[in-house]
């Protein structure tokens, strides 16, 4: 269990997700930083998870409590880890994050925070993976919109496999930084606010427990 926040109540929620610690050079350095943010709570997924049996409850109540949720995670497969897939399936739950009456996580910050093993030069029409970055993002922006979050410009570490030191001590530095200044980012004022995604109640019917 990786479960940190320093200070009391946390603003910010930290969602890590990496199947091997040991082998990352970028991710774990990024949860160390986090940490030590006071206002910071850090959920190590598969630490606390390892036979993926999610606590939804919790979840939720911390996902609500916080005013900035933050997805990080290595890029596999253009996509994220498994284990966070199943926490957006689980957690972010019709009714309770978008839908009818699904406005729980409104109003709030969405910040991807990732790491790929390729070089930036790689994501281009030119390169192996055939697509500039931004071709992989729609997924997140669309969850961030759905459930009338702001989806915030992504922080990328490229070719984490091979980064020098110094380049991740820079890296991390400026995730740090980020999360000691959240919400007081010069950008934040040209964001455009949360976008508004009405679900039909004829696209997906309520439940029983909804109609109660």
């Amino acid at each position: 269990m990786v479960e940190h926040v320093p200070g009391g109540e946390s603003s910010i929620y930290v969602l890590a997700a990496h199947p091997n610690w040991r082998e990352s050079r970028v991710n774990r350095r990024l949860v160390e930083a986090a940490r030590g943010t006071p206002g910071v709570r850090v959920r190590d997924l598969y630490g606390e998870y390892p036979d993926y049996d999610i606590d939804v409850a919790a979840e939720q109540a911390h996902a609500a409590a916080a005013q900035l949720i933050v997805l990080l995670h290595p890029i596999q497969w253009y996509s994220m880890p498994p284990l966070m897939k199943l926490w957006l399936d689980e957690v972010l739950t019709h009714g309770w994050a978008y839908g009818h009456k699904g406005t729980a996580l409104s109003g709030k910050d969405l910040w991807l925070v990732a790491s790929t093993g390729g070089p930036e030069d790689s994501y281009h029409p030119r390169g192996y993976n055939r697509y500039f970055f931004d071709a992989f993002l729609p997924p997140y922006e669309q969850t961030a919109a759905l459930c009338g979050m702001r989806f915030l410009p992504p922080l990328l570490m490229h070719g984490a496999h091979r980064a020098k030191r110094e380049q991740i001590a820079a890296h991390t530095e400026v995730f740090a930084a980020r999360l000691n200044t959240y919400p007081d980012w010069p950008e934040m004022e040209q964001l455009e606010s949360c976008p508004a995604c009405e679900v039909p109640l004829t696209d997906r019917p309520q439940t029983v427990k909804e109609q109660a």
